[in-house]
């Protein structure tokens, strides 16, 4: 698998259904820097031409964003979009939609181990 700044949907399916399905089936967006990319749901393809405010702007800024967009088809749900980055340059951004109205994320941090944990003798 090739990925660049102008990969377009097909390309970029295989890597977008592999994280939706990581995810639970979480809807998913994935877009490289120059092209439109892929919106999922459900283990399906729903829009091979997408693109969305909060993907342009990690595909601008190159940081991660946590936030609930204020237009397009996942307005107020929020969503978090990380970029990918090769030798330093952003080119593509990827993110999840979480429609569990934050519970997915509540879960992640409560899952999270504080870093002295003693394992004990069953480690």
């Amino acid at each position: 698998m090739k990925i660049t700044a102008s990969s377009g949907g097909d390309e970029l399916r295989d890597l977008g259904m592999c994280i939706h399905e990581l995810v639970n089936r979480l809807p998913l967006t994935i877009r490289s820097k120059n092209s439109p990319g892929l919106r999922i749901e459900d283990g399906k393809v729903v829009d091979d031409s997408y693109t969305g405010p909060v993907l342009e702007k990690v595909l601008e800024s190159g940081e991660i964003a946590r936030e609930t967009p204020e237009s397009g088809p996942y307005k107020g749900t929020p969503v978090i979009v990380v970029p990918l980055k090769e030798k330093g340059e952003v080119i593509c951004a990827v993110g999840i939609v979480d429609v569990t109205k934050g519970l997915f994320t509540d879960m992640v941090e409560i899952a999270r181990r504080p870093e002295d944990v003693d394992r004990g003798e069953f480690y």
